[in-house]
């Protein structure tokens, strides 16, 4: 497998600590609000690759935080606590709303076919760890306390830029909007790993430390939790290119300075989702949900198919022509799959492991996941039973998620409905495709037609008995089963 990797800046054969298995980290949602889709995007990505990766045979432990404290509303460490700002503005508690977000992030994540990871972890649970790595790395000289807060020393590391060749002057002080001097920081670039009551009064939620009563800073929840879960040696880091600077850059900052050496092997950023007038974000006002897909009556595995639809590390374009665009596409895929009969002879497992053999080239290349809907497309064109073709679909969808087998197995059974008719003298019967009820049903409009009310009734009470229930019209009936 070959994965472009972002602190190498090329793509490369993908190797782990262990062979075979796969330390895997994705940085998880700030849980102060509703995950918007652009949001939604890298998750999306970030579970195919895991998908993948557990295709391919590698056995995976995936960790994913909940930032429920520490992320101020300037990546800088400026602001306010993103948390307090969502408790204020709906009148709750910190906790509350930590908790409502994150039913609804999950609950986001299940529309979408996003499989949970093995281990989430809130960062308000492992206080006690992040406090550990501060006191070891002021022992070690990497961090300082200043104005009551500690610090992490940038100036003590060879080399801190990682993922982009910076420009310092670009990075200074007042240059990137809402960044505030802080007169604390020996260096412009030092960021903060506890935070006291000095500096925040108000926070809602704080811990007794070494330094003061206080929080810790958002980068070091990740760094605590992954060492936590995923040991001292990370396979594959995952995340929005927007978390390259400088929370994932801050992370390596201090856990390879913590851990005396090199962490996390392989880095992968998903690209933003735009709007036609630029990258998509809450505090812009295109507030894009899932739900508000589904009140516009869009199925969000719909998205996840226009997601799929683009490289992950290319930037997509989010337009209602262009999600229309992809509602066509995805319908007429899943009525190709419906036209195939499940009963055409057995699967030919030759051919399968064929197909399967091209599907892992093409995802095993960057989850050149655009490639691997073409798979899709390839496996309906190829020269062999409808078995086989509905074995290789079901086996790529696996990884793709777009529920293709079941949406294609209830466009079949709405099409033998719909086909499920009886028709005489004008007359129409329409049910659920049970041959049996539809000629009691005809039968009862025979004794009608006849006057032979008594057998109608008779009829009609049999069909109640059995759970029928019958919509009479003018040119025929319906019914189902209630």
């Amino acid at each position: 497998m070959y994965l472009y990797n972002s602190a190498t800046h090329k793509k490369e054969e993908f190797k782990t600590h262990t062979p075979g298995h796969v330390e895997m980290y994705t940085c998880g949602p700030t849980v102060y609000h509703f995950a918007h889709i652009g949001n939604l995007r890298s998750y999306i990505m970030e579970d195919v690759l895991e998908k993948y990766l557990r295709y391919a045979g590698y056995d995976v432990n995936r960790v994913m935080n909940i930032t429920d404290v520490g992320h101020l509303t300037s990546d800088a460490d400026e602001g306010e606590d993103k948390m307090l700002k969502g408790a204020r503005r709906e009148h709750k508690t910190v906790m509350e709303i930590a908790q409502f977000y994150t039913d609804a992030f999950f609950a986001d994540c299940e529309k979408l076919n996003i499989k949970r990871p093995d281990t989430v972890q809130p960062a308000t649970g492992l206080i006690e760890d992040y406090i550990r790595i501060v006191s070891t790395l002021i022992d070690k000289g990497y961090a300082y306390l200043a104005g009551g807060n500690v610090y992490f020393d940038t100036s003590k590391l060879s080399r801190y830029y990682i993922f982009n060749d910076h420009n310092e002057d670009d990075l200074a002080v007042g240059v990137r909007e809402g960044v505030e001097e802080d007169t604390n920081k020996k260096n412009k670039n030092d960021f903060v790993l506890w935070f006291t009551k000095s500096k925040f009064e108000d926070q809602a939620l704080k811990w007794d430390s070494p330094w003061g009563v206080g929080y810790p800073g958002w980068h070091i929840e990740c760094s605590g939790i992954s060492m936590k879960y995923n040991g001292e040696y990370l396979d594959l880091h995952c995340g929005g290119v927007d978390n390259a600077f400088p929370h994932h850059t801050n992370e390596i900052a201090q856990s390879e300075s913590y851990l005396g050496h090199p962490w996390c092997s392989h880095w992968c950023h998903v690209a933003h989702l735009n709007t036609e007038g630029g990258k998509m974000s809450k505090s812009k006002g295109e507030f894009l949900t899932v739900s508000l897909l589904e009140e516009k009556g869009y199925d969000p595995i719909v998205y996840r198919f226009f997601c799929l639809q683009s490289h992950y590390r290319k930037a997509l374009v989010f337009s209602w022509e262009n999600l229309d665009n992809a509602v066509v596409a995805f319908n007429k895929l899943v009525a190709k799959i419906a036209a195939l009969k499940p009963d055409d002879g057995a699967v030919d497992e030759a051919v399968l492991r064929e197909y399967k053999d091209k599907f892992n080239t093409q995802m095993g290349n960057d989850l050149n996941s655009s490639m691997g809907v073409t798979a899709l497309y390839d496996a309906l064109k190829a020269k062999t039973n409808d078995a086989t073709k509905l074995a290789i679909i079901g086996d790529f969808d696996t990884v793709l998620s777009l529920d293709l087998l079941k949406k294609a197995a209830a466009k079949r059974e709405e099409t033998a409905k719909a086909a499920a008719t009886q028709t005489a003298g004008g007359y129409t019967v329409t049910g659920e495709g049970d041959p049996a009820i539809d000629a009691l049903v005809m039968a009862r409009y025979e004794a009608k037609k006849a006057k032979n009310f008594a057998e109608a009734d008779r009829i009609r009470d049999e069909l109640k008995a059995q759970g029928i229930e019958i919509v009479d019209a003018k040119d025929g009936a319906t019914w189902k089963r209630v």
